[in-house]
C-alpha cells in the first residue's frame, strides 16, 4: 500500500514524543535533525554514510576553485525579483527583510545572501520540475543581495505557492523560500528555508518537522510586519538569520 500522510504523521508523532521524553530526562535541545530522518524518505537514500575526508595540505587551497563574489557582482536589480523581466510576475507581491546576526546579536555586514523559490503557482523555473503548474515568463525565482553595515537585507518577490512532492501519497510542501549564506568563501556556505506564518501545511511537512525542537522550528517561520509592507506594492515579512549560538537559525548542513 502507498505511504500516506497518516503514516507520516504517526512517525512524526513518535519521534516528537521520544524527543520530549529525552528532554525531560535532561537531554540537550536538538536544534538540528539527523541526516537520515525517516519521515523525509529521500534523506535515507542520499545522506553521507562515510566519514568526512580530510583535505591534504592547506585547507584554504580548496577555496581557490570556488566562486568569488564582490560588490560589483551584485546589481541593483538582483534583490527585486519582480523587476528582472519585461513584465510584472503574477502573484502576491511581498517584501522579505531581516538582519544577519552572529551569536552575540552583532550584525554580519557585507555578506552575500541568495534566495531561490517557486513561483506563485508552486513551480520552479527549472527543467527538472515537472509539476503541471504554469510557468511565469516574468519570474525566474532567484535573487541575491549583500548585507548592509547593520547586517540588513531585503528582497522584493512574490509569495511562492505550495507544490506536491513524492515523499508519500498526497504530499505537499508548504510555501517556503530557500536562503543561501556564503560567508567569506564558498566552503562556508549555509543553506536554510524560510516559511510563512499561519500556513496549514506546516504541521504536515516532514522537512520542517524534522527540526524536532519547537523553538528551533519556530525560528524558521517569518513574522508578518506591517511596517515592512509598502503601500499599494507589497506585504512585509521579517526574518532574521542567526549564524550560531542558542538562537541559531537551522541550516541544512548542520553545525
Amino acid at each position: 500500500m502507498p505511504l500516506t500522510q497518516s503514516d507520516i504523521d504517526g512517525e512524526l508523532a513518535g519521534i516528537r514524543t521520544g524527543y520530549e521524553r529525552a528532554r525531560a530526562a535532561g537531554a540537550p535541545a536538538a536544534h538540528h535533525p539527523p541526516r537520515d530522518f525517516p519521515p523525509y524518505r529521500s534523506s535515507l537514500l542520499r545522506h553521507p554514510k562515510q566519514p568526512l575526508v580530510a583535505v591534504d595540505g592547506d585547507p584554504e587551497t580548496v577555496e581557490l576553485s570556488g566562486p568569488v563574489f564582490g560588490r560589483t557582482d551584485v546589481t541593483a536589480l538582483d534583490h527585486d525579483l519582480t523587476r528582472q523581466h519585461a513584465g510584472e510576475p503574477l502573484g502576491e507581491r511581498i517584501t522579505v527583510s531581516g538582519r544577519l546576526l552572529d551569536s552575540a546579536g552583532r550584525p554580519v555586514r557585507g555578506q552575500l545572501v541568495e534566495l531561490w523559490q517557486a513561483n506563485a503557482s508552486g513551480r520552479y523555473a527549472h527543467q527538472r520540475d515537472q509539476h503541471p503548474a504554469p510557468l511565469d515568463p516574468n519570474f525566474t525565482g532567484v535573487g541575491r543581495v549583500l548585507t548592509g553595515d547593520d547586517g540588513s537585507y531585503s528582497f522584493t518577490t512574490v509569495k511562492p505557492g505550495a507544490y506536491p512532492w513524492r515523499n508519500h501519497e498526497n504530499a505537499w510542501r508548504p510555501a517556503h523560500i530557500h536562503f543561501s549564506l556564503f560567508g567569506s568563501a564558498f566552503t562556508q556556505r549555509l543553506v536554510t528555508q524560510m516559511y510563512f506564518p499561519g500556513d496549514p501545511l506546516l504541521a504536515y511537512d516532514p522537512i520542517l518537522q524534522s527540526v524536532t525542537d519547537e523553538a528551533a522550528r519556530a525560528r524558521l517561520v517569518a513574522a508578518y510586519d506591517h511596517s515592512l509592507s509598502r503601500p499599494e506594492r507589497s506585504l512585509g515579512y521579517r526574518w532574521d538569520i542567526v549564524l550560531d549560538g542558542p538562537s541559531a537559525t537551522w541550516t541544512e548542513e548542520g553545525r
